[in-house]
């Protein structure tokens, strides 16, 4: 179990991959009462994504992937754009329909940024469906391996630069300390502090508390 709680979320039948199918149903719940057709923005997303959900080629629902660099599509009802989570300025207030998004909040280096994520997803969405995984979860999801974002960042670079044990590769020193640098993992009291007026949907791998969803649906009930 916990070597396939270690493998990429990406990889289809994985563990991961099913706590992310677990949390569309939820999503598709949570939708399930809106008019159509439906204006997703996705930041950090993917169409592969959205392909394994069976999303693709839906004339009802568009959705538009905004990412640092744009890419190549193949389906209809989905564009690329390269765009930044914490300045969406380009996006009208309520211009979409829902912002969603997955493990993107946590890569931008500072609370600021995170705010400023925050504040932009609010404002051109009538909802919101914004997951990042727990800080506090006994594996770092990131790096594949058991506590370490309990680690100081010196003991961290050692480790992913000296040895194999995360991803099973000797990571290059620019890039670790990169990849350390970016990511500021959040725990539920500041998904919550964030995103003061949302619900949190909790996802959970035993015991343990794995990742934090927050949203705005039902909110008007």
């Amino acid at each position: 179990m916990l070597k396939n709680l270690l493998q990429f979320s990406e990889k289809k039948g994985s563990l991961g991959d099913r706590f992310r199918a677990k949390r569309f149903l939820f999503f598709e719940k949570c939708i399930s009462s809106l008019a159509l057709p439906l204006n997703i923005l996705d930041v950090g997303g993917t169409e592969s994504f959205w392909l394994n959900r069976g999303y693709n080629n839906k004339p009802d629902i568009n959705i538009t992937l905004l990412n640092l660099s744009k890419t190549d599509v193949s389906w209809q009802n989905m564009k690329s754009i390269k765009g930044n989570a914490t300045d969406l300025s380009e996006f009208d207030d309520n211009e979409f329909d829902i912002v969603f998004s997955n493990s993107v909040i946590e890569h931008l280096y500072n609370l600021d940024n995170q705010k400023k994520m925050r504040s932009e997803c609010l404002r051109v969405g009538k909802y919101h469906f914004i997951q990042t995984p727990n800080k506090y979860f006994f594996i770092e999801p990131h790096f594949r391996l058991p506590f370490f974002n309990f680690l100081p960042k010196k003991l961290a670079l050692k480790i992913l630069t000296k040895t194999s044990l995360s991803l099973g590769k000797k990571w290059e020193p620019q890039e670790a300390s990169e990849w350390l640098e970016e990511i500021r993992l959040l725990s539920k009291a500041e998904m919550h502090q964030l995103f003061i007026n949302s619900s949190i949907y909790t996802e959970k791998f035993l015991i343990f508390d794995k990742s934090y969803t927050v949203h705005n649906f039902y909110l008007e009930n």
